[in-house]
């Protein structure tokens, strides 16, 4: 790893809000590298990415990468495909999924991160708290229009998404223009994101 990559995940670790995790020999849980040319930010890792060690390693990810049209290998390829969550730690489980993300570590640590990858070209937002963040949006905003009105963001180099959890699938349902529209524009987005040089 970089040493200044090395150095900030160092600092995660070091962090005393994550001292509990690190006391149980967890660490932090992203993939980056200074030739990404995509990031994807999620919410946080959930409970199999945490036991396993690597990111999106669930249903969860499957339909990621196929909403994405990227093979397994390109999707972890931290030259190729930045993975940054907005926790790197499991939050927990709670009464309806996985508890939300803890405050403040996307705004404290991406940044540096972020500063640390020149050749990013896309960033896809990954589920309402990567949404919300990155295009500054207030909880009120509903997040199917955002979603719907995707191509409204990709100027500034921003992607949104649903979480393509399987607790999705009705949501899917119910907007059939996802699938026929917004996906086919990610997979381009993508494939140009990839290709560029």
């Amino acid at each position: 790893m970089d040493k200044d990559f090395l150095a900030i995940f160092n600092a995660i670790k070091a962090d005393g809000a994550n001292a509990d995790y690190t006391k149980r020999g967890i660490d932090p849980l992203y993939s980056v590298g200074a030739g990404a040319r995509i990031v994807i930010i999620g919410q946080a890792p959930g409970a199999v990415a945490e036991e396993t060690r690597i990111p999106w390693n669930d249903k969860s990810g499957e339909r990621l990468r196929d909403w994405l049209g990227v093979s397994r290998e390109t999707f972890y390829d931290p030259e190729r495909v930045a993975l940054l969550p907005m926790d790197f730690y499991f939050p927990g489980h709670g009464r309806s999924g996985d508890l939300p993300p803890r405050k403040g570590f996307a705004e404290q640590r991406h940044p540096a991160l972020l500063a640390l990858m020149p050749n990013v070209r896309l960033t896809v937002l990954v589920g309402a708290y990567a949404v919300r963040r990155y295009l500054h949006l207030k909880n009120s905003d509903s997040l199917t229009t955002v979603v719907r009105d995707y191509d409204a963001y990709i100027g500034r180099g921003f992607f949104p998404l649903v979480h393509p959890s399987p607790r999705n699938q009705l949501w899917m349902s119910r907007h059939p223009w996802f699938e026929a529209e917004t996906l086919p524009a990610l997979k381009a987005q993508v494939n140009a994101a990839l290709e560029q040089r």
